[in-house]
């Protein structure tokens, strides 16, 4: 089956083409093979990827100019408030390093987003006015989409990545959990067991933690340091399905003879979005299963990304 492009279409598509071109200081026939794009048009590209959803706006990304080196974002070593000191000068005022710089290294590995629109979309959207913000908007979005499920679920960089048995990403990149685990694994707890409700809300076994609120309390205590305990932007990111799983036993247990009562008593509980009295943030693509889930407890600004300036390519 031979597909034609409309005329309608074939002339947007070549004036997207010039903009292009014209953005990045070549020919039009060049854009036919590798170019490096302009750090204005990248710096462009990666605002709009960010725009594109919430929670990247909330995460962090990060420009950097070697493609390996010691972490960027810095962290507190703790109080720095003294009285040790005096007019007379008797007692030296001796400054103390509010910056922890323990080695943490970053590397950024090559990523491939390699994109095509079809002949008959091409058509349908040749007829607004808007089509080369079309075009744009939808490759930052999935790139975007990728990158949130990189972040969470990725755990190596392959050199040939495979989508069929690695359909979440998980051999793109290494992500925010991998480097938890690998950089941090003092803030890790492992096989934890809740306790489990059935449909009724009645206890079908029990488990170390009788519901997530008493997790979440302990991992504040036991994983954070001191400093850090009461952070005004302290969050629990965690996956939907996880979410709907710990409200659902509340929701179905509501009794008919009681129903009104019982039923605001539910529906505040659901409406509350926290846990452990911190907010919840419920993230796209966090990993979770039917006998595994997992849940962050921090900022979501510490969540970052590097991205090594001028790499981009046409």
């Amino acid at each position: 089956m031979n597909l034609i492009m409309s005329d309608a279409a074939r002339a947007e598509l070549f004036a997207y083409q010039a903009q292009q071109a014209e953005m990045n200081n070549i020919t039009i026939s060049a854009l036919s093979s590798r170019f490096s794009v302009q750090p204005a048009v990248q710096q462009r590209f990666e605002n709009a990827s960010k725009e594109s959803h919430d929670f990247l706006q909330k995460a962090n990304s990060i420009g950097v100019t070697e493609q390996k080196g010691e972490k960027v974002l810095l962290d507190t070593t703790g109080p720095v408030a003294r009285t040790n000191s005096s007019y007379d000068g008797t007692n030296r005022r001796n400054p103390l390093n509010v910056v922890d710089m323990k080695a943490r290294r970053y590397e950024c590995e090559q990523v491939n987003y390699d994109t095509f629109i079809s002949y008959p979309q091409l058509d349908m959207w040749a007829g607004h006015p808007d089509f080369q913000l079309r075009v744009s908007r939808q490759i930052a979005r999935q790139v975007a989409l990728d990158r949130i499920m990189t972040g969470f679920n990725g755990t190596h960089h392959a050199e040939v990545s495979d989508i069929k048995k690695h359909p979440r990403l998980e051999d793109v990149n290494k992500g925010w959990l991998q480097d938890i685990r690998d950089q941090a694994p003092q803030r890790v707890m492992k096989d934890v067991m809740l306790t489990a409700r059935n449909m009724d809300n009645s206890v079908a076994y029990t488990g170390r933690y009788a519901n997530p609120d008493a997790l979440v309390q302990d991992a504040r205590s036991s994983l954070l340091d001191e400093w850090h305990k009461d952070a005004d932007d302290l969050v629990v990111i965690m996956g939907r399905n996880l979410f709907n799983s710990l409200r659902l036993p509340v929701l179905n247990s509501i009794s008919m003879q009681n129903a009104n009562a019982e039923l605001l008593a539910g529906q505040l509980i659901v409406s509350t979005r926290t846990i452990g009295g911190l907010d919840v943030y419920l993230a796209p693509f966090f990993p979770g299963s039917v006998n595994a889930h997992h849940l962050i407890q921090q900022p979501v600004g510490l969540l970052a990304e590097g991205v090594h300036a001028s790499s981009h390519e046409g």
